[in-house]
């Protein structure tokens, strides 16, 4: 769905990139993303608050400032798009440019001063592509995605990986936020009207509630800083039904000094934060969800996803993304592969999800080796915890960063860890520490290539670890790897025993 195409001046060896223009209520947006993916790689991103929703919210129509801001933003955007080689454009414009009065003197300008073309998305197209941008980021979603901008709400049924039932309500963050200067009857007021128009909210019952959007991600930065979360990822960071009351409650008492000093809380979010957190309460109570999940991924992404060939849309976008990770920072092609099939006979039998995260430590378990070997099992650590994957939660993000701290030396003991059972059950993260072993030993066993794994087995058999290599390859069992082989085995309780195989 290209909504207008650049000359395509790709030199060799350039990337090709894709770049979305969001002209949003209360921002313009450029992201530019690396354009061949399945998990969108950022490239740049900037944002310009233009308040566009203020005006068509005062008087029905954008401000002459408003039009001057989104000019000049759009204009420089332009000049970016060009200069970084884009060979795919999206620009759109929401429920502002929408609902305004001027909106075809803004489309005008945006075409004859700035070279673009701006489609004006329908409230049904930004439910459409706010649903593909879950979809995106959390494939699994099974629920109702709420996309809250600053002029509309877009409600939208996803059940496997595709949109359902949607709806486009005129109650955005702006509208919100002017509804609760006049009082709270006429905040309450706004919310039960729109709602009512909600005819398939049964749909919902029992399922999680995908929030997407500035206001409501500040929700869960709030949150996060509320309950000391040692994850500062919001990307599907989960809240319950009674953690939502409690802010709706609490917020309106929250002075907004106190809530300026919440690192990484966006100071312009702390007007619409209170008619945010309403909303988000009267929504779930009329869904009936289970709970509320975070998406960092949205229309932005969304539309890129929309895109996609459907063989690309249907890969695992963390795995893929690690692959990714791996074919850039690793040294030899084909061992990740060969290391989740050697270690295998160690782990069976295993949940899938369990399955999906050990095959993402192998691939990325050769990512750290240029850094300093004292620093090796934090840089591995820290790739997991704070790494931009999508597709995996806070306690996934611990088994994983339990598994690489392990593979890179590092001690089950090191207070660098000590906030992961915060995130993840001990049990977990034992088995998750046992892959890392199985994986430092597989690493120092072939240095890093795949070609002796395959003349190697690893199994558990009579409380014994066995390893064993062919005769031609049982060289490769130094001391050095039987210290290893040690140390995963005493892990695993079990006594290590080294074999010869057959030829």
């Amino acid at each position: 769905m290209a909504l207008s195409a650049t000359n395509d001046r790709r030199r060799a060896g350039d990337i090709p990139v894709s770049a979305v223009i969001d002209i949003g209520s209360n921002s313009i947006r450029l992201v530019a993303f690396r354009g061949d993916r399945r998990t969108p790689l950022v490239l740049f991103n900037e944002k310009v608050m233009a308040g566009l929703g203020r005006g068509v919210a005062d008087t029905g129509m954008i401000t002459p400032e408003g039009l001057e801001t989104a000019r000049a933003a759009l204009t420089r955007f332009r000049l970016l798009c060009d200069d970084m080689n884009v060979v795919r454009m999206y620009a759109f414009a929401t429920a502002a440019v929408r609902d305004a009065g001027n909106r075809d003197a803004f489309l005008e300008m945006a075409k004859k001063r700035c070279a673009l073309d701006v489609r004006v998305l329908s409230g049904a197209d930004e439910a459409r592509l706010a649903a593909y941008g879950v979809i995106a980021g959390i494939p699994g979603a099974d629920g109702v995605v709420g996309d809250l901008g600053g002029g509309s709400l877009e409600l939208v049924r996803v059940k496997k990986g595709k949109p359902h039932s949607h709806l486009s309500l005129p109650i955005g963050a702006l509208k919100l936020d002017a509804a609760r200067k006049v009082g709270g009857r006429a905040l309450t007021g706004l919310v039960k009207k729109a709602l009512a128009e909600l005819k398939w909210a049964g749909q919902g019952k029992g399922l999680p509630f995908y929030m997407v959007g500035g206001s409501w991600r500040a929700l869960a930065q709030l949150h996060m800083h509320l309950t000391d979360y040692p994850l500062p990822v919001v990307h599907q960071y989960a809240m319950d039904v009674a953690a939502i009351d409690h802010m709706a409650r609490a917020l309106p008492n929250l002075s907004p000094k106190r809530l300026r000093a919440i690192p990484r809380l966006s100071s312009a979010r702390i007007p619409q934060l209170p008619g945010a957190a309403l909303l988000l309460r009267a929504v779930v109570k009329r869904l009936g969800s289970s709970g509320v999940i975070a998406s960092s991924y949205g229309i932005r992404e969304g539309i890129l996803y929309a895109d996609l060939p459907k063989e690309v849309q249907r890969e695992d976008p963390l795995v893929s993304a690690a692959r990714q990770e791996g074919a850039i920072q690793g040294r030899f092609p084909l061992h990740a592969e060969a290391l989740m099939e050697w270690m295998n006979g160690m782990f069976a039998p295993e949940m899938p999800d369990h399955t999906r995260l050990r095959l993402v430590a192998c691939v990325l378990a050769d990512t750290a080796w240029r850094a300093h070997p004292d620093f090796r099992a934090e840089r591995g650590l820290e790739l997991a915890l704070h790494g931009n994957w999508v597709g995996i939660d806070g306690r996934e993000r611990a088994l994983l960063g339990a598994a690489l701290f392990a593979a890179y030396g590092g001690s089950a003991n090191d207070p660098a860890i000590a906030d992961l059972p915060r995130l993840a059950p001990r049990d977990e993260l034992a088995r998750a520490f046992k892959w890392g072993l199985a994986l430092r030993l597989g690493q120092r066993l072939t240095a890093g290539t795949a070609r002796p794994l395959e003349k190697s087995r690893i199994y558990r058999e009579n409380g014994r670890l066995v390893l064993t290599l062919t005769p031609r390859y049982q060289p490769l069992y130094a001391e050095a790897v039987a210290r290893r082989h040690e140390a995963l085995a005493a892990a695993m309780g079990l006594a290590p025993v080294f074999a010869m195989e057959k030829a």
